[in-house]
């Protein structure tokens, strides 16, 4: 295991910024702590870093318990927000800082960036300042930094929140490469649960100071461990049911019970891709009017409202939408052919428990 943490926590006075986290992270992986504001996600990087010292718990790097180590002594690679290039120095000697501090012999220092540049795409840009760089050459100048004195982790602060939606796709792609081509341990901070899945090998999500789930970006999406995670991750559709006449219920929709009691309260949640619409009328059991509709470039997202006022969104390709001739206004039917049961009575369930279910495919199914 590459890094590991033991029970961790952080205390600033009386809040508990990070309360008593468990992980690892094993050697040449690539893993995303994703998670709001507040939820204790940089205070943790900062934590591996030896910027922050723990409250209680250990952190390991390699087998080694390092709560005590100095950040010069843990061999770590560290990339900042918003940069924290050197203005008066060029990219060279950006780069070359730290194995310059490391007294690194001239010779293998050039060797050392000039491998970094042709790495990174930068070559012919070694003399010029940061001033004189894009976002996207600013942010690769200091992730080959950090890279420089070939540390064994590789921390990345929330690492492309400074550049425009166009060049953070880029910078997505090309870490992927380079991660393929290093394969150095990386652990990265962001709040753009997009980019964790995109990216990263396993993601860890924290919320309130708590580790909530780690997995697989598949797992965590299609089976969260609890509501805060399937709230997080992904659009998720959350109805409030009521059991009446052995039926869970909230105005024309109905679900079966699961096994909980006559006048019970039960929330549920299913994602946009778990509802199917036609035009058809009869196709489906429940009928809508497509409210709205908000291009989002390969997909669409859908705005359903049925007649009791109730607000049902969905995603469709493009080329399911022009093929069904859709437009707002129609009227359709509709099925949700999957949910998890998220509560009962307002307690929530265990990951174990919330399993997803299958609804009822077709109006002739009945519940």
């Amino acid at each position: 295991m590459s890094i590991e943490l033991r029970n961790v926590s952080k205390r600033f006075g009386q809040i508990a910024a990070v309360d008593s986290v468990s992980f690892g992270v094993g050697e040449g992986e690539l893993v995303a702590l994703l998670g709001p504001s507040g939820g204790g996600k940089t205070t943790v990087l900062r934590m591996i870093a030896g910027l922050e010292q723990p409250t209680d718990g250990d952190i390991l790097i390699r087998g080694k318990r390092v709560n005590d180590v100095s950040v010069q002594q843990r061999n770590i690679g560290f990339v900042f927000q918003g940069y924290a290039l050197f203005k008066t120095m060029s990219v060279f000697d950006n780069i070359a800082f730290g194995l310059k501090i490391k007294k690194w012999p001239a010779a293998e220092r050039t060797a050392r960036v000039e491998e970094l540049l042709a790495l990174l795409e930068l070559q012919g840009l070694a003399k010029r300042f940061p001033h004189q760089l894009s976002g996207g050459q600013r942010q690769r100048v200091a992730i080959a930094r950090a890279l420089a004195p070939k540390p064994s982790v590789l921390l990345l602060d929330e690492p492309f929140g400074a550049v425009d939606a166009r060049i953070r796709q880029e910078l997505r792609d090309w870490l992927v490469h380079l991660h393929g081509e290093l394969s150095v341990t990386t652990v990265f901070v962001t709040h753009d649960q997009e980019e964790a899945m995109e990216v990263s090998n396993r993601i860890v999500i924290f919320g309130r100071g708590r580790l909530e789930q780690i997995g697989a970006p598949r797992e965590v999406y299609e089976q969260p461990s609890n509501e805060f995670v399937a709230r997080f991750i992904g659009v998720l559709n959350v109805l409030e049911l009521r059991v009446e006449n052995g039926a869970a219920r909230l105005h024309e929709l109905s679900f079966p019970t699961h096994g909980v009691a006559e006048g019970s309260a039960l929330r549920i949640g299913f994602r946009p891709y778990a509802v199917q619409i036609s035009r058809d009328l009869a196709e489906y059991r429940y009928r809508a009017t497509l409210q709205h509709v908000y291009f989002l470039g390969v997909l669409l997202r859908l705005e359903l409202v049925t007649p009791s006022g109730l607000t049902i969104r969905t995603r469709i390709t493009k080329d399911d939408f022009v093929r069904l001739g859709l437009a707002e206004g129609d009227s359709l039917s509709f099925n949700i052919r999957e949910y998890r049961v998220l509560s009962r009575d307002g307690d929530a369930l265990p990951p174990e428990v919330a399993a997803v279910h299958q609804a009822p495919s077709s109006y002739a199914d009945g519940i």
